[in-house]
């Protein structure tokens, strides 16, 4: 009896010394994570945030090395949207570098569940997809967005809810499906939505003077957002001059697919969404870039 005691004192106490070691090492890699990150925001020289987001995304996959990197939150790193699936098998790295220009660079990677590493990394390719509307898209040429809320709708498709600061006169929001399937390929984009059946994704463009509500309902299961439209008809497809009409839509949940909803009551809504975005172009108000 003395012996097993022994036995399962000595086993407690090493794993007690593994997660500690663990841990270690982890807040060692946040805290240099945390330092570049402060440059990849808050420096002026457009070259040195490109420079330090490089060391950035260098830095990040060694951390992920570690073994149970995936456990550990980075709750420091209240700059980059970390985002868990709501059945805890991945999580979504996303952030993006604004440059002078007013464009912005995206970044993110996928992290799955487990003692190893196991990641996707997402290449943004704005600029060279087609018919974005319209696209299946894989990670290599992923519609880059900074993603702040995540809904799973069935075993192996997600929601994501996006921030896609994008010109210099306007910005977008994106509701994009993700399917991961078991086989681990990923595809972002799906023909879900009831209103426009050749959409794959729904992306909306407001002027950069405004600010724009997206956000689920988790009471009503269903994702709200405002109307956007141009300020006159004359100004159709000229972004920087839509916003919202002070009506708001939806697409309700039904099963895989999204149901659109028009001129829903909304009561309560809070608006504002991009003071959640660190851009070092702008004054800073202290607010966190991609987490609510």
């Amino acid at each position: 009896m003395l012996k097993k005691l022994f036995l399962l004192l000595s086993v407690t106490l090493s794993t007690s010394f593994c997660y500690a070691q663990n841990l270690t090492k982890m807040n060692a890699w946040q805290d240099s994570l945390l330092k570049l990150s402060k440059q990849m925001f808050e420096e002026p020289s457009e070259v040195v945030r490109i420079e330090s987001n490089y060391q950035f995304v260098k830095t990040l996959v060694s951390a992920l090395k570690e073994i149970n990197a995936f456990y550990f939150s980075f709750d420091k790193l209240d700059k980059i949207s970390i985002l868990d699936s709501p059945d805890k098998k991945f999580r979504i790295f996303s952030w993006n570098i604004p440059l002078n220009d007013g464009s912005y660079l995206y970044y993110g990677s996928i992290q799955y569940q487990g003692a190893n590493i196991k990641l996707t990394p997402l290449l943004d390719k704005t600029f060279e997809i087609k018919n974005v509307d319209s696209a299946l898209l894989k990670p290599n040429d992923w519609y880059g967005a900074q993603y702040y809320d995540i809904i799973q709708i069935s075993p192996y498709q997600f929601v994501l809810l996006g921030w896609k600061g994008h010109h210099a006169d306007f910005s977008k929001k994106v509701i994009e499906i993700l399917t991961i399937r078991p086989n681990a390929e990923v595809i972002f984009g799906a023909p879900i939505f009831s209103n426009k059946l050749d959409h794959k994704r729904i992306i909306f463009s407001y002027t950069k003077q405004s600010s724009m509500y997206l956000k689920y309902n988790k009471d009503k299961k269903r994702i709200e957002f405002d109307h956007i439209v141009p300020a006159d008809p004359s100004l159709e497809g000229n972004f920087k001059y839509y916003g919202p009409d002070l009506t708001h839509d939806a697409y309700a949940i039904e099963g895989d697919r999204l149901k659109f909803v028009d001129n829903i009551d909304l009561q309560n809504d809070v608006r504002g969404d991009e003071e959640n975005y660190i851009d070092p172009l702008k004054p800073q108000k202290g607010k966190k870039s991609g987490l609510k």
